[in-house]
């Protein structure tokens, strides 16, 4: 078994939870109440930052030019196409993207920016993998649907689905795979714990999204 596969299943049912959530069901069915949405995509669009931070780390520890390469393409991604929906979507929904930070935002920004700031290669990777893999997993059951929503839950959707978005963490994957192979245990546990730490933090937010994030509101 992969070691991603294997990290995944010694977390999975937060991963289950996480991946087949109320909230993207009903994003991906379009019932989506806004005023969730609204929130959550506030709380979202505060991760970009440390994210693009955390990716950036990635590529400066890579262990060649051609293991950097395919993240660096997708920093691009993230500071482009998926940095500008957060913006539209924000703007067209009517509300700023500026919002203080939920303790769920907080907690899986804290634990980016420990990962980045570790220079462990492989604790880099174990957020990054999470991140993206959770978010796959739900979204390419739901691409099918896209074209048929208003774009703030289209786009979030076939952003995080596709050949392309599949082939990051592909990639994601196979680094994290690879480095799995050269670590001593203690580097073993420390990765197993920050993969399941990530599952149990994505879980968590999905849950106050469904509860319902407060949205703040432009000045009268």
């Amino acid at each position: 078994m992969r070691a991603t596969e294997q990290l995944k299943q010694n977390c999975i049912a937060d991963w289950q939870a996480a991946t087949a959530h109320a909230f993207t069901g009903s994003l991906g069915a379009g019932t989506l109440d806004l005023d969730k949405m609204r929130g959550y995509l506030q709380q979202d669009y505060l991760f970009v930052e440390e994210f693009v931070r955390l990716l950036a780390a990635a590529i400066s520890n890579a262990p060649s030019l051609a293991d950097a390469v395919p993240a660096a393409q997708f920093l691009a991604v993230i500071t482009g196409p998926e940095n500008t929906y957060f913006q539209r979507s924000l703007s067209a929904l009517g509300v700023p993207e500026a919002a203080e930070h939920a303790p769920e935002t907080t907690a899986f920004i804290t634990l980016m920016r420990n990962a980045r700031l570790s220079g462990q290669y492989e604790e880099m990777l174990a957020v990054l993998v999470v991140a993206e893999w959770s978010y796959l997993s739900w979204a390419s059951t739901m691409e099918d649907k896209a074209d048929d929503l208003p774009f703030w839950f289209g786009e979030w959707i076939t952003l995080h689905a596709g050949p392309g978005f599949s082939g990051v963490v592909d990639y994601l994957r196979g680094q994290l795979d690879s480095v799995w192979e050269t670590l001593p245990d203690s580097a073993r546990a420390k990765v197993t714990e920050t993969f399941t730490k990530a599952v149990t933090l994505e879980r968590d937010f999905f849950d106050a999204a469904w509860a319902g994030f407060p949205v703040a509101r432009a000045a009268a």
